[in-house]
């Protein structure tokens, strides 16, 4: 991978396709199955936001001195899907499956916009910006 867009962009799928078998897995109502799955999402989910959060994000701001823009909305939009994982956690504990379902398409839609933000804004932002793409980009491996 040459870009943090390829990279990240990358792992985005990867984290929607962990996430759409957890949600396909409640809605046949396979518990056991999702319930093995869910952790999985939430690993990859967390560590993608790691990268951004402890690696790409203030390098981004330190470089750019733009510590208000889109590296903001940006940290409160993994916020607001934190949020959400907790309440997909609570449906999931108790097996209701249209809340988890419900949740799991508010959740869908937060990924879809926030990813395309990413990936048509911040990324090829972060692509132009950034000194040592490189050496970012092996960063956020090492998280």
């Amino acid at each position: 991978m040459s870009s943090i867009r390829d990279f990240m962009s990358l792992h985005h799928r990867d984290c929607d396709g962990l996430f759409t078998d957890v949600e396909n897995s409640v809605a046949a109502s396979r518990w056991d199955k999702a319930t093995a799955q869910w952790p999985l999402f939430l690993k990859e989910l967390f560590h993608h936001f790691e990268m951004e959060e402890r690696v790409l994000f203030p390098r981004f701001e330190q470089e750019t001195g733009m510590t208000d823009g889109p590296t903001a909305m940006m940290r409160m939009e993994h916020d607001q899907m934190r949020s959400v994982t907790e309440s997909l956690a609570a449906a999931m504990s108790k097996q209701d499956r249209p809340a988890f379902l419900g949740l799991a398409e508010s959740m869908m839609v937060l990924l879809q916009q926030h990813n395309m933000k990413e990936e048509q804004i911040l990324y090829p932002m972060t692509d132009r910006a950034l000194s040592d793409v490189a050496e970012v980009l092996n960063s956020m491996k090492n998280v």
